[in-house]
C-alpha cells in the first residue's frame, strides 16, 4: 500500500471516518468484553487450570464473523446508497487501489482489535510457564481467518447498497466456511468426505495453526482465498460501471482474468493438498514433530518397520479431528526412517479379513463410543489404534493410549493426543529391543566391552571355583567368537607384582582376599567384571553355578548395550494388601507397577535374603518399612557393585483413623544407612504457601457436634514443585509441575568422594511442622500449624541425587560392621565404583494409588508428574535417555500454580482493566491525530 498514494489515501480516509463514529469504539470494546467474558465465565479458566489461552482461539472464529461483517458492512453499501460511488468509479485510477485502501483499513482496525486480546496471554506467561509457540500461531491464524472474513465482507459490501442486507450476508457466508470444516458438521460424513470438507472449510485449518503447527497449506488456503475474493470485489466494482449498458470487451477480458486468476488459485491448493510435509512447529516441545531421539532410533532398524494406523470413517466427533493430526505424524515418522518405515492407514470395517487379524493376531478391537444429538443418543464402535511390527514382534497403541481427556463441571469437555510420539516411539523401542534380545545381544552395544577375572591362580582356588572357571572359560570364548570384536576376556591375577593389583583392586572397588568354606585357610580372590573407558560392573557370582553364568553375563552386557529393556528391581512395602492408601495397611502403588512395567522388565524383589537379582540393572525401593540386616546388605552390596539405588522414603505416611487425616511414624529402617553416606531425613514434614488442591476431609464444627466433610482445598502439605524448585537436571528439566504430599526435609553432608545434586526444592516459603494432626479445620483456614510463620520461609531439600566412591555400611569399623556375622564377610565389597549413585525422593506417599487418583481428581486430567520422575531417574540411572526429552511433553501438564480465589479475581479484573486501558490508549491516539489534523487545516488556511 505504501507504494500505491490512491491507497493510502483511502485507507486513511476509512480510518478517520471509522473512528468518528462512537459505534466503532463500541465494535472494539465489545469485542474484547466478549473475548475476556468467553475466556474467565464461559470456559472457565482458573477450572480448567491449564496455563494456554486455548479458550481465548476456540471462541476467534465465531467472533471474528461478526466483527469483520461489522467492520466491511458500510464499505461499499454506504457508499452506493450515498451516490458516492459514481465518483469513484469515474476516478482515472484503478478499482484495485480502492480496495487494497479499504482493505487495509479494515485490517488495522482488526489489528486494533486483537491487540486487546494481549494481556491475556502476557499474564498467564507471569503466573505459569506458558508455551509461546500455539500462542503465536493463534494470533497468526486470527490475522489471517479476519483477514478472509474481511475479503469477504468486501465483496458482500460491494453487491448491496444496503449495510443491514451485508452485514447478514456476510455472516451467513462466513458461517458456511467455517461449519462446513467444524467436527460438527463432518461427522455426518465419511472419514474422506470429511477431510475434504476441512479442507474447504475455514475451522480445521484454525485449529491446526493455533495448535503450534505452521502449516505452508493453511497459509496458501487463507491467501488464496482472500486474494480471490479481492479480485471479486474488483470485477464487482467494474462491473458497477457498466451497470445497465452491455457488456464491453474489457469488462468481458477483465471476467475472464478474474475467473483464470481464481482458478489458479483454487488448483495451487489442490496440487499443494498432497504436500503435507510443508509446515513448521512451533510448539516449545515439538509436540507435533519427531524429535531427534525419535530420529536417532529409526536411523539404526535393520529392518522394515511397520506402523499401521486402525481408524474408523464413523468414529465420535470429538476424535474425527484428532485423525489427522496423528496421520501427520506417522507420515513424520516414514519420512524420518528413510525407507526402513512403512506407514499404512486402514479402516478394519471395510474389509473383514483385516479387521480379524486385528482382533485376533494382534489384540486390536473396536471402542464403543456414546453419540448424542437433540434427537437420539447412540453407540458407535470406532477404531482408533496404532500398531507398531518390527520382525514377529509387535505393540498395539489402544484408544486410551494415544488420546487424553479433560473434564471439568461446567465446561466443554476436551479431547486432545496425549503426546502421541512417546507412545508410538516408546512402542518402537520395544519392539526394536524384543527382536535384537532374541539373539543380537551384541547389536546394541557400540563401545567394546571386555570381561575383566581378578582371579588367583588355579593352586590357590578351590577346587569348586576352579571347576566354575574352566565352564565360564568356554561360556566367555562362545561369547567372544560371536562378539563381532566387541567383545574380548582377560583373566588378572591380583597377587602379581607382589600383590599391587590386589592392593588396588581393594581400594578402587573394595575386592578384598576371600577365604574358602573348607577352612583350609588359603586366601583367595574370584571377582569377575565387565568395563569400558567409562563404566565397571561386577557380575555377581551367586552359588558359583555354571549354570546362571550366561544369565548373569548377558544381564552385565545389558547395561552397556542400547535399545534393550533393562530390569528394574523393585521393592514394596510388604503390607500392600488394603483397600486404600491411607488406611492402616500403608501405600498401595498399582499405578507405579503398571507404569513401570510397561517402560521396563520389572522383578518384584524381596530384600528380606540379603541378595538382589542377578539381571537387576537398577534397585527401587518404594516405602520401606522395617527393613533387616539382610534387606540393608542387599541395597549396600547392590550399590558397591556400582548400581544405582532409587529411595522413596519419609520418616511419616499418612493414614486415615477413626475419621481422622493424620501423619503416622512410619519406620524404614534406613536411617542408620543413609546416615552412614552422610543423608539424614528429619523427623518433620515440609508445608509450601505454593501447594496444591486436593480433596481431604475436613472437620465441620456446627454448635457442639462434629461432622466430616470432604473438600478441594489448596492444602500446604501437598506442595507443588515447579521450576526452579525441579532443578535443571536431565531427571527433571522437562517436568512441568510435580506434587510432593507429606514430604520430609532432606540434610546431606557428602564424603570426600562423593558429591550431592539437589533434585526437587520447596519455595522459599515453606515452612516444618512435627504435628500429627494435619486434617483442616472448615471455616478457619485449617489448624494452627497450617498458618506460615511470618518471615521464617525457607528453601527445603526434598529430593537429591549423590554419586560417586562409596563406602560399605557392613566395612569393618563402620556402623554395621556389628552385624556383618549374617552374611559371609568373604563376599563383602568394601567401595563401590564410581558409577555407583543414590537418588532419594522423601516422600512415602507421592506415588501411592491413592494420592495419584486424588491429583488425578483434583487437575481433571491424566497427567501423573511423579510417575514421569520415577521413569526419568531410572531412565537416567540406567544412561538411557533417548525418551527423557519427549515423555513430559502434553497439553495438560501446563498446570497453573495454585492460588487463593481473591488473586483469581485480582487476575481476572486485572485483564479488564489492562484491555481497557489498551482502548483509552486508541481514543487518546485518535484524539490526538484529529487534533493535529484540525491544526495542519487551519494553518493551511491561513496561509
Amino acid at each position: 500500500m505504501g507504494s500505491d498514494p490512491v491507497a493510502t489515501t483511502v485507507a486513511r480516509r476509512e480510518l478517520r471516518l471509522f473512528f468518528a463514529s462512537p459505534v466503532a469504539w463500541l465494535f472494539l470494546a465489545s469485542f474484547a468484553a466478549a473475548n475476556g467474558f468467553i475466556v474467565f465465565w464461559v470456559e472457565s479458566f482458573f477450572a480448567r487450570n491449564i496455563a494456554d489461552i486455548r479458550p481465548l482461539f476456540e471462541w476467534m472464529p465465531v467472533l471474528l464473523i461478526f466483527l469483520c461483517a461489522a467492520l466491511t458492512m458500510r464499505a461499499w453499501s454506504e457508499e452506493r446508497s450515498r451516490g458516492t460511488i459514481e465518483h469513484i468509479l469515474t476516478q482515472p485510477h484503478s478499482p484495485w487501489s480502492f480496495v487494497a485502501g479499504k482493505f487495509c483499513a479494515c485490517f488495522t482496525l482488526l489489528g486494533l482489535a486483537v491487540v486487546l486480546t494481549l494481556p491475556l496471554p502476557f499474564t498467564v506467561a507471569l503466573i505459569a510457564n506458558l508455551d509461546w509457540g500455539p500462542v503465536l500461531g493463534g494470533y497468526a491464524a486470527t490475522l489471517m481467518l479476519g483477514g478472509m472474513y474481511l475479503t469477504i465482507g468486501l465483496y458482500i459490501s460491494a453487491l448491496s447498497d444496503n449495510s443491514v442486507v451485508s452485514l447478514i450476508a456476510t455472516v451467513m457466508l462466513c458461517s458456511v466456511l467455517y461449519l462446513s470444516g467444524s467436527p460438527d458438521f463432518t461427522a455426518y460424513f465419511s472419514d474422506h468426505t470429511g477431510n475434504m470438507l476441512r479442507m474447504l472449510g475455514s475451522a480445521a485449518r484454525f485449529d491446526a495453526i493455533t495448535r503450534g503447527v505452521l502449516d505452508l497449506r493453511d497459509v496458501i488456503y487463507y491467501m488464496s482465498m482472500g486474494a480471490g475474493f479481492l479480485a471479486l470485489n474488483v470485477y464487482a466494482l467494474e462491473s458497477l460501471r457498466c451497470y445497465g449498458q452491455p457488456a464491453t470487451v474489457g469488462l468481458k477480458r477483465k471476467r475472464r482474468i478474474t475467473l483464470l486468476l481464481i482458478a489458479n488459485l483454487f488448483m495451487t491448493n489442490l496440487w499443494l493438498s498432497p504436500l503435507d510435509t510443508l509446515r513448521l512447529d512451533t510448539t516449545e516441545g515439538k509436540l507435533y514433530s519427531v524429535s531427534p531421539a525419535t530420529s536417532f532410533l529409526l536411523k539404526d532398524l535393520q529392518e522394515p518397520l511397520l506402523i499401521q494406523g486402525y481408524f474408523s470413517s464413523k468414529t465420535h466427533p470429538l476424535l474425527a479431528p484428532l485423525v489427522p493430526q496423528i496421520q501427520d505424524l506417522l507420515q513424520e515418522y516414514e519420512i524420518a526412517g528413510n525407507g526402513k518405515v512403512i506407514r499404512h492407514i486402514v479402516d478394519p470395517a471395510t474389509d473383514p479379513s483385516l479387521e480379524r487379524e486385528a482382533n485376533e493376531i494382534y489384540g486390536i478391537s473396536s471402542t464403543p463410543f456414546r453419540i448424542a444429538d437433540r434427537h437420539q443418543a447412540s453407540l458407535v464402535n470406532a477404531y482408533f489404534n496404532v500398531l507398531v511390527r518390527y520382525g514377529n514382534e509387535f505393540r498395539s497403541l489402544r484408544f486410551t493410549d494415544l488420546v487424553e481427556v479433560r473434564a471439568v463441571p461446567n465446561t466443554p469437555t476436551e479431547v486432545l493426543l496425549r503426546n502421541p510420539e512417546y507412545q508410538i516411539t516408546n512402542a518402537i523401542r520395544q519392539v526394536v529391543t524384543d527382536y535384537i534380545s532374541g539373539g543380537r545381544l551384541f547389536d546394541g552395544i557400540e563401545e567394546p566391552v571386555e570381561f575383566i577375572g581378578y582371579v588367583s591362580k588355579d593352586a590357590l582356588l578351590p577346587q569348586t571355583l576352579r571347576a566354575y572357571k574352566r565352564s565360564i572359560e568356554q561360556q566367555l570364548a562362545l561369547a567372544a567368537d560371536n562378539s563381532e570384536g566387541k567383545f574380548s576376556v582377560r583373566f588378572i591375577e591380583p597377587e602379581a607384582r607382589d600383590g599391587d593389583i590386589a592392593r588396588r583392586i581393594r581400594e578402587n572397588w573394595g575386592f578384598k582376599p576371600m577365604v574358602a568354606q573348607e577352612g583350609a585357610g588359603t586366601e583367595f580372590y574370584f571377582y569377575l567384571t565387565l568395563a569400558t573407558s567409562e563404566q565397571v560392573v561386577q557380575l555377581p557370582a551367586g552359588e558359583f553355578n555354571p549354570a546362571n553364568f550366561r544369565l548373569a553375563l548377558d544381564a552385565g552386557l545389558k547395561r552397556f548395550a542400547t535399545g534393550f529393556n533393562k530390569v528394574v528391581a523393585l521393592s514394596l512395602p510388604p503390607d500392600r494388601t488394603g483397600v486404600s492408601p491411607l488406611q492402616a495397611s500403608g501405600p498401595v502403588f498399582t499405578h507405579l507397577e503398571r507404569a513401570l512395567s510397561r517402560e521396563y522388565s520389572l522383578r518384584q524383589e524381596d530384600l528380606s535374603d540379603g541378595t538382589v537379582a542377578a539381571d537387576a540393572d537398577i534397585l527401587a525401593v518404594i516405602a520401606p518399612r522395617l527393613l533387616g540386616s539382610r534387606a540393608l546388605f542387599a541395597i549396600d552390596q547392590f550399590l558397591m557393585r556400582g548400581g544405582t539405588v532409587v529411595l522413596v522414603t519419609a520418616p511419616f505416611s499418612a493414614s486415615i483413623t477413626a475419621g481422622k487425616l493424620q501423619l503416622n511414624t512410619y519406620d524404614s529402617g534406613l536411617q542408620e544407612w543413609l546416615l552412614h553416606h552422610g543423608i539424614n531425613i528429619e523427623e518433620s514434614v515440609v508445608l509450601d504457601s505454593q501447594n496444591a488442591s486436593f480433596t481431604v476431609p475436613v472437620t465441620r464444627l456446627a454448635g457442639d457436634y462434629e461432622f466430616q466433610d470432604a473438600e478441594l482445598r489448596n492444602y500446604p502439605y501437598f506442595i507443588d514443585l515447579r521450576p526452579p524448585g525441579l532443578i535443571a537436571h536431565p531427571v527433571t528439566r522437562n517436568l512441568p509441575q510435580l506434587t510432593m504430599p507429606w514430604a520430609s526435609p532432606i540434610v546431606a553432608k557428602p564424603a570426600a568422594d562423593t558429591q550431592i545434586t539437589p533434585l526437587l526444592q520447596s519455595s522459599s516459603d515453606a515452612w516444618l511442622s512435627s504435628k500429627r494432626g494435619i486434617m483442616p479445620t472448615a471455616g478457619t483456614g485449617g489448624a494452627a500449624h497450617m498458618q506460615a510463620p511470618a518471615g521464617d520461609g525457607k528453601a527445603y531439600t526434598l529430593g537429591l541425587l549423590m554419586n560417586g566412591r562409596f563406602s560399605s555400611f557392613f566395612r569393618e569399623g563402620n556402623p554395621g560392621a556389628i552385624i556383618t556375622g549374617d552374611f559371609p564377610s568373604a563376599n563383602l565389597l568394601e567401595h563401590s565404583a564410581e558409577s555407583a549413585r543414590i537418588v532419594l525422593y522423601a516422600s512415602n506417599d507421592f506415588m501411592s494409588d491413592e494420592i495419584l487418583q486424588g491429583i488425578v481428581a483434583a487437575s481433571s486430567t491424566q497427567y501423573l508428574g511423579s510417575l514421569e520422575l520415577m521413569l526419568n531417574s531410572l531412565d537416567w540411572a540406567m544412561r538411557d535417555e533417548q525418551l527423557l526429552g519427549i515423555r513430559s511433553r502434553g497439553h495438560f501438564n501446563r498446570t497453573l500454580p495454585p492460588m487463593e480465589r481473591r488473586m483469581q479475581k485480582t487476575i481476572e479484573y486485572t485483564n479488564y482493566a489492562f484491555a481497557l486501558l489498551l482502548l483509552a490508549v486508541m481514543v487518546l491516539g485518535s484524539w490526538f491525530n484529529a487534533r493535529q489534523r484540525r491544526r495542519r487545516y487551519s494553518r493551511g488556511l491561513l496561509l
